[in-house]
């Protein structure tokens, strides 16, 4: 007899999220707001005024010691020792054959202090990893995916609405930083991260004081247009911003060459780490026979590509869509796909995807799809 899967897992805003009437859904083993109202009306929130997300789901996992960055530079490709403290980097963990097991977003909070963020699917396969690869480090990893609950505040308006409730220096916080702060009174990392392609902010705070925070992003944006935001517009928002999803543009079986992200693999950084060889190898072959290319596609139809859909051109199979949607930006449904190189070129003629067994046209077009001005 076959046990029940666990009841899906819930933030410390569920009862907010239900109260506003969210659609909820499972992702990664949690219950999650899909969306609000209109999932369309969310993203062009984002896109012109703010938006307001809770991404609790996150896993987050601190490294401290004084052989913190050590392990961090061998546990993962990026140089990690050379974050400054107060600063961000997005970089990856592979396993020893290269493959990406998550992307990554690590602050260093202090000297011999780091918070690393993982994808919610992934969470428990990292800390694992980190775990596995912490023996002979004096560094102690700890699972903190209980002690944060995580809300970003996204779009055009977010530094005017989160100014009105922190004295925290926002003007002075790089895109990629975070400093601790108070907000609403509410002690909190304040980081400027976002996943949307607009400017934002992601705030971690203490459980307990979710609903606080929450209930007071909402009151300070209510005039500037801000609205709660679910999975489902962050999903398009960054689909136009050209930002990789997990299982989708990244996956175990690709190396970060493979995505086109080889630049977070830092050779020179000092001492070995995990996949270095495997690495090596993919950067050569990527020089030599490029994989498969990454690209932008935007269709001339209405009709919505998903993942998995071939991409095609005279009658054979060029590649996959990653990920498609409609894009309320563009006006028009668009998809990431890995194609061959011959046809990765913006402006390549005849590629289509393969939609039920109808071939609909499509344009190869430079990710990202969506840049904000700045």
């Amino acid at each position: 007899m076959s046990s029940a899967a666990p009841a899906p897992r819930r933030t410390a805003l569920d009862a907010l999220h239900r109260s506003l009437g969210a659609t909820m859904t499972d992702f990664a083993g949690w219950d999650m707001p899909l969306r609000y109202g209109s999932e369309r009306d969310e993203h062009v929130a984002v896109r012109t005024r703010a938006g307001l997300f809770d991404l609790s789901h996150m896993g987050e996992i601190t490294v401290t010691g004084p052989g913190a960055a050590a392990l961090l530079n061998f546990a993962l490709v990026g140089n990690i020792a050379a974050v400054g403290t107060g600063r961000a980097r997005y970089t990856m963990i592979c396993r020893a054959d290269g493959g990406i097991l998550d992307d990554l977003i690590v602050y260093r909070l202090a000297e011999t202090e780091y918070l690393v963020v993982a994808n919610a699917s992934n969470a428990q396969v990292v800390l694992d990893a980190l775990t596995e690869r912490a023996d002979g480090f004096d560094a102690e990893v700890r699972d903190d995916r209980d002690a944060y609950a995580l809300l970003a505040v996204q779009g055009p308006e977010s530094p005017g609405i989160l100014k009105s409730l922190t004295d925290a220096d926002l003007d002075g916080l790089k895109y990629y930083a975070g400093l601790p702060g108070t907000v609403a009174g509410v002690p909190a990392l304040i980081a400027r991260t976002g996943y949307t392609g607009e400017d934002g902010f992601e705030l971690f705070a203490q459980p307990e004081d979710a609903v606080v925070l929450w209930e007071a992003l909402t009151e300070a944006g209510a005039a500037a247009g801000l609205v709660p935001c679910g999975l489902s517009c962050r999903d398009t928002l960054r689909l136009e911003a050209g930002m990789p999803l997990y299982g989708h543009e990244l996956t175990a079986d690709l190396t970060p060459f493979d995505a086109g992200l080889g630049r977070v693999v830092k050779f020179d950084k000092d001492g070995d780490f995990v996949g270095r060889a495997a690495l090596a190898d993919a950067a050569e072959r990527a020089e030599t026979d490029p994989p498969r290319v990454l690209v932008g596609l935007v269709a001339e139809g209405r009709r919505v590509p998903r993942a998995g859909y071939p991409v095609v051109t005279d009658g054979r199979v060029i590649g996959e869509v990653t990920s498609g949607a409609p894009s309320p930006t563009l006006g028009r449904p668009i998809a990431m796909a890995y194609v061959d190189a011959a046809h990765s070129a913006p402006g390549t003629a005849g590629v289509g995807v393969d939609i039920r067994g109808s071939h609909e046209p499509y344009e190869v077009v430079a990710l990202p799809f969506y840049k904000r001005r700045k």
